[in-house]
């Protein structure tokens, strides 16, 4: 029974982490019409205000999924998911700090999430196109290319990660009080 319960709450999970791909996917396309419409001056001013707000939520919800799915479900992570880890998981504490203090953590969020968006980015076109895997995970663990799930037709967990870290690079790139009219 309790190996049923847990298969189903990873299916559910599944599902519910790729919504919420699609729901920052969103913020991010509205943050990038934000600083070049001038329309959007609202959405500017409310991404700003909860700028450390929303990029805790990111990385926390993320770093939740990721230790869910490899130590509950049991999806191994392969070389190319630890390194998005190691971006990933330091945003979260970043981003408390920053929020806790009232200081910036923009430069450093804007890195880590460059970095790992340019980590998941690879790791969902091998997914895709496994041929272009230029061997990262041979030496040892799963294979990059491996799939452990595609949710939704589009899910996968690197594309999931791309997502977060796209939007909390263009999030933390928005520049303060930033007008398209000047």
């Amino acid at each position: 029974m309790i190996a049923f319960n847990t298969y189903r709450l990873t299916e559910v999970l599944q599902t519910v982490t790729a919504l919420l791909a699609i729901v920052a996917l969103g913020v991010a396309l509205m943050t990038l019409a934000a600083m070049v419409v001038p329309a959007a001056a609202a959405w500017r001013s409310i991404i700003i205000e909860w700028r450390s707000t929303i990029t805790l939520g990111i990385a926390a919800v993320s770093t939740a999924g990721s230790l869910y799915f490899s130590e509950v479900a049991n999806y191994v992570p392969c070389t190319l998911c630890w390194y998005q880890r190691i971006a990933m998981y330091p945003i979260v504490v970043v981003a408390a700090v920053a929020l806790w203090r009232n200081i910036e953590s923009r430069v450093t969020v804007a890195w880590l999430s460059g970095l790992g968006a340019v980590v998941a980015g690879y790791h969902t076109i091998i997914e895709w196109q496994p041929d272009l895997d230029a061997g990262v995970c041979s030496a040892s663990g799963p294979a990059c290319t491996d799939v452990w799930f595609r949710s939704l037709g589009f899910a996968t967990l690197a594309s999931m990660a791309l997502i977060a870290f796209v939007t909390m690079l263009v999030v933390n790139l928005l520049p303060d009080g930033a007008t398209t009219d000047d």
